[in-house]
């Protein structure tokens, strides 16, 4: 399905970002794997090359627009084009309202939103001049619409990923670009056989998600037979989101 497909997967070197590039390596793209962390970025592009995939690390700062610019340029220096863009990149800041800095603010806004417009302007710049346009799919979360204390940063980008992709998607149209977004519900990045039953049992789907899971999402809303989706935010959390939960 992806055969010669360049797909640049942002913060693609840890958690859902590396299931996302494992994912469509495996389905025979060449992946470019954009991330700040050197090591981690090295030791995919590594394990993915021993494995046969055609794949290239880019270190990237994405609070720099000049680092985003050259994330693209050397994707196309490498590879010829850009297929897909997967908004993967983020950070989190865990922070009371009375305490947070603008600082810290400013951060998780360049790093989460920012980047994200950033990133699918250069992408586009690229993808407008393929034959069939190209797919991009941005990270947004559960959190675009429900909270925990002390997320503010954290939520108000993600609900900025939410109205980016429909205006996104009105504005790349015409280019044949779908764009659309993800919202992870949890996501288990780390030990996932060090859950709880009740963390699993909590879920309508019976279990935590995931990398994999999303990344199948990924695979879903970039195939070149779905671009009548475009615009969407797709929401996948294993019912979380819909359940009336009251203390008993």
């Amino acid at each position: 399905m992806f055969h010669d497909s360049v797909v640049v997967v942002t913060g693609g070197a840890q958690g859902i970002g590396r299931g996302v590039a494992k994912a469509y390596a495996k389905s025979g793209a060449k992946v470019v794997i954009a991330d700040i962390d050197l090591d981690k970025g090295k030791q995919l592009e590594n394990e993915l090359r021993a494995l046969g995939y055609s794949s290239i690390f880019v270190q990237t700062d994405f609070c720099k627009e000049q680092d985003i610019v050259s994330l693209m340029k050397q994707t196309v220096d490498h590879f010829g084009t850009i297929n897909i863009l997967i908004n993967n990149a983020g950070t989190f800041q865990y922070a009371s309202p009375y305490d947070l800095s603008m600082e810290d603010w400013n951060h998780v806004i360049q790093t989460n939103l920012s980047s994200v417009f950033f990133c699918s302007r250069e992408a586009a710049k690229i993808m407008r001049s393929n034959e069939n346009g190209g797919s991009i799919v941005s990270m947004a979360s559960t959190r675009a619409t429900m909270s925990e204390p002390y997320t503010e940063a954290y939520a108000a980008t993600k609900g900025g990923i939410v109205a980016l992709t429909h205006a996104l998607a009105r504005s790349l149209g015409p280019d044949k670009i779908t764009v659309n977004c993800i919202s992870p519900g949890w996501i288990e990045t780390g030990d996932y056989e060090s859950l709880r039953p009740i963390d699993h049992e909590q879920h309508l789907s019976g279990r935590v998600g995931t990398p994999e899971d999303i990344a199948q999402a990924c695979l879903y809303l970039t195939n070149p037979n779905n671009i009548f989706v475009t615009g969407t935010n797709l929401t996948i959390d294993g019912g979380m989101t819909k359940k009336m939960i009251y203390e008993e």
